[in-house]
């Protein structure tokens, strides 16, 4: 009996326990207010702690009769369905983006299906022809069916005209987006999937370059169709379009008759116009088509003086399909096709004018991705720092771009003229007196400058040198190539201050730049970004002030694997706190590519490469030999375009222009040496590759300098494990010391200086010779080179006292002690120039 007393108790112990348990964890049905509760503090802070739950409880008396533990759960199960919904959500995205893809790729299939039909027809028939036909027959029977007759300017008078041009345009324009027109291949290195951009195919053996584009949207058309039609927001290269004449068409569609201006991409080449003809009208199936196209004539240029500076270019059938998606959003086709006529350039440039690649990625490629940024914007996908809206920042990127344009191109309508120019000077400047630094949206902003804006530019060819790999260099390491003083001038001079020179308040700068990104389009192929240069003045009364330099910049064209896309950097002087209006006078650098790069080459080079520029000035044969290996398989060729505009008074005209040119071939000069430092060609600068026609090679001079100033001297200039092979040129070139040798003429001029007497002289080694000795020396400097000449030929060698010297750029140079000794050369023992050490040199 007491057994069974202890088993029956034993149980419903046990089972009290479970029931106690199960009622702790069980589900537990929410009322309306209570969820909206627990909602409100999700908003806030998805993830509570153990504390903040229990204040919940006892704040919120409806929560009274719920276990911490319980809410708890709610919110783990709260965060786990917010978690499905944006991956159900992500995965619908991805799933609609798939279908359009899969749609884009069958009916790409289709027409590679039917072009592949087509070839094996006129195979066939070709064949037939070479049996039974004569080789002219032949010959006619291989025309391009492309080939597009212009058409006569006298129908632009005839609405009808117009109308049957347009129908026929459309007809052409359908036939090569969605047909057998053109011979389509893909384009390099632009293979299609569901992270890519679209799909890309560029022209082959067809009459002029084309390029095509597909691709999803997810915009509606008639907002597509508005973008695309505004060509200069999106197309960079375009200066103005303008609506001459618009009629209406069938089904709502407009006919316009358009004149369009190109900038020239370069110094080298005139820029492009097109007279056209646009027809925006809607298909039966819903899409909307804008196909343009070339007519023959002159056309109505708003300005026949201006059009003189243009080389009229055909626009043969080209425009936009853009077709609704199921679901939203939109399947593009782009299509451009021109003819840009090559001859017109000098034939190293025209690679750049018949190449279809460089059409797709200046026009095709740049349109879908431009709609494709406005859409991520649209939806709110991109987050740009500094608080700046998207549509601010596009248009400084677009400002920069515009202001580089115009200052290469230097149009007269623009105000611009050339400065003195006579067809033989490696830099151009030209002078704009009328230039005025508009805001568009507060014209209280605007700078009015008192003299003008001058501009020095210049072109160049390279060779085996990767213009993104260049332009990566340019945009990280400055101080290799850019005078902050120079930066300073053109700062000050755009905040109107009365710094209206260089030199006039001396900076140091510390070498240190700070890049703050701004935006990125949504390949990072541009980047808009802030750059701080740090500086501190001199002047004893300014000691503690910060002189730092505040600049805009966009930087594009850095990825190696990117075919035929030219890289930029292109900057701005700006106020620390620049307004979204802010005036700009941009500068910088453009390289294009004339040659593609083969598929081996891109492969075996690596993305970063080392930038190192000391190992430039390794002489000798096993220096790069590594390098030297891909030379053989690396062969493309670039232009370089530099343009750089400095603001100027009037009455400084002449200062300035001689200030810029001699900058902008200082630049030129350090370009030089970092492309010959990151070609994989492994060719290296020879510290003044050759001095002049009749000097030596660097090298020698090198060991001539160091052997003489030991003989006469009778120390080491050099140390001794310093001066053996190849490595006494690097070590020279290196020397703390400003070191400078000039000829033995009636005017001595300068024909050599190290790395330290270039920075002192503020000049390069290609305008070194144009310096006459005299020049860098005050009175009292020549007065005592004078007194100590004949000892400096007797004895071979002559201490001269501290004094100053003048820079090129007309700054004071302060020197403790020079030595100057005769230079022998080795083996005639005959006196080759003289030479000069200032030591403990620095700008006053």
């Amino acid at each position: 009996m007491a057994m069974a007393i202890a088993q029956q108790h034993r149980e419903s112990s046990s089972s009290g326990s479970i029931s106690k348990h199960l009622d702790a964890g069980k589900y537990v049905r929410y009322t309306a207010e209570q969820v909206e509760a627990l909602e409100r503090v999700y908003l806030e802070c998805p993830k509570p702690s153990s504390l903040r739950r229990q204040q919940l409880i006892r704040e919120c008396p409806i929560l009274s009769n719920i276990e911490p533990k319980q809410i708890k759960v709610w919110f783990q199960n709260r965060r786990c369905r917010e978690k499905q919904r944006k991956e159900a959500s992500r995965l619908q995205t991805v799933n609609r983006k798939l279908t359009a893809m899969n749609k884009l790729l069958m009916e790409e299939n289709d027409r590679l299906q039917k072009q592949v039909s087509q070839l094996v027809c006129e195979n066939g028939y070709m064949r037939q022809q070479l049996q039974t036909a004569s080789a002219a027959t032949t010959d006619a029977s291989c025309e391009s069916v492309v080939t597009t007759p212009q058409h006569s300017l006298r129908d632009a008078n005839n609405p009808a005209g117009l109308l049957s041009i347009a129908e026929e345009t459309l007809a052409e324009f359908l036939s090569k987006a969605t047909g057998t027109a053109v011979d389509w291949v893909q384009m390099p290195g632009m293979k299609p999937g569901p992270d890519s951009v679209g799909i890309f195919a560029i022209s082959h053996s067809c009459s002029g370059v084309a390029a095509r584009a597909c691709g999803l949207v997810s915009l509606e058309p008639s907002k597509i169709v508005e973008i695309l039609k505004d060509r200069p927001s999106w197309f960079r290269d375009c200066r103005s379009l303008e609506v001459f004449t618009m009629f209406p068409a069938g089904n709502g569609g407009t006919v316009e008759l358009l004149y369009t201006q190109i900038y020239a991409p370069t110094t080298l080449a005139p820029a492009r116009d097109f007279w056209t003809l646009r027809y925006t009208t809607s298909l039966d199936n819903g899409s909307l088509v804008v196909c343009e196209r070339s007519l023959s004539g002159s056309g109505a240029a708003p300005n026949t003086a201006s059009a003189a500076q243009f080389v009229r270019a055909e626009m043969l059938p080209s425009g936009y399909l853009i077709r609704p998606c199921e679901g939203g959003g939109s399947i593009i086709h782009i299509v451009d096709h021109l003819n840009l006529e090559a001859w017109s350039v000098p034939e190293v440039l025209r690679p750049l004018y018949e190449s279809s690649r460089v059409v797709a990625q200046k026009m095709t490629i740049a349109a879908l991705r431009y709609i494709r940024q406005i859409a991520q914007e649209t939806s709110g996908e991109v987050v740009y720092g500094l608080g700046r809206q998207p549509a601010v920042l596009r248009t400084f990127s677009q400002r920069l771009s515009r202001g580089f344009n115009d200052a290469i191109n230097g149009f007269n309508d623009d105000g611009w003229s050339l400065l003195n120019c006579d067809g033989a000077e490696d830099v151009i400047i030209a002078v704009n007196s009328t230039k005025n630094l508009n805001t568009i949206s507060n014209p209280a902003n605007s700078l009015s400058l008192p003299g003008g804006v001058l501009c020095a530019k210049a072109s160049m060819l390279l060779q085996n040198v990767p213009p993104a790999v260049l332009v990566r260099f340019l945009r990280e390491h400055r101080s290799e190539w850019a005078d902050f003083s120079v930066d300073a001038y053109s700062a000050a001079s755009l905040k109107a201050s009365s710094y209206s020179y260089p030199g006039v308040r001396p900076t140091r700068f510390t070498g240190s730049q700070i890049i703050m990104p701004l935006g990125h389009t949504i390949e990072q192929e541009e980047l808009l970004e802030v750059i701080r240069l740090e500086g501190h003045c001199l002047a004893h009364e300014d000691a503690f002030m910060s002189r730092d330099i505040h600049l805009l910049q966009i930087c594009s064209g850095v990825d190696e694997n990117t075919v035929g896309a030219c890289s930029e950097l292109v900057f701005a002087p700006i106020d620390e706190m620049f307004p979204d209006d802010a005036p700009l006078l941009p500068s910088g650098f453009r390289i294009i590519p004339l040659d593609s790069k083969s598929g081996e080459t891109q492969e075996a080079l690596t993305t970063h490469r080392t930038l190192d520029l000391t190992s430039s000035l390794e002489v000798g044969p096993a220096t790069n030999q590594a390098a030297g290996d891909s030379s053989s398989c690396y062969n493309m060729r670039s232009v370089l375009t530099i343009a750089f505009q400095f603001p100027f008074e009037s009455n400084l005209q002449d200062n300035v222009a001689t200030m810029a040119r001699q900058y902008v071939r200082s630049v030129i000069s350090s370009v030089q040496r970092v492309a010959m430092a990151i070609s994989p060609s492994g060719l290296n600068p020879a510290v003044g590759p050759k001095l002049s026609a009749a000097s030596p090679e660097a090298l020698t001079l090198a060991h001539w300098i160091c052997q003489s100033y030991s003989y006469h001297v009778g120390a080491d200039l050099l140390r001794s494990e310093s001066i053996g092979g190849d490595s006494v040129l690097k070590n020279l070139w290196h020397h703390q010391d400003a070191i400078l040798c000039c000829s033995l003429k009636s005017l001595p001029v300068l024909i050599f200086a190290n790395q330290a007497g270039l920075d002192m002289l503020e000049t390069t080694l290609v305008a070194l010779q144009d310096i006459s000795l005299d020049k860098i020396f005050d009175e009292s400097g020549r007065k005592g080179l004078c007194a100590d000449f004949a000892k400096i030929m007797q004895q071979g060698f002559a201490y001269l006292p501290a004094g100053i010297c003048m820079s090129t750029m007309g700054r004071h140079v302060s020197y403790e002690q020079a030595i100057a000794w005769k230079v022998l050369a080795a083996e005639e023992n005959t006196v080759h120039c003289l030479a000069f050490s200032f030591i403990n040199w620095s700008f006053v």
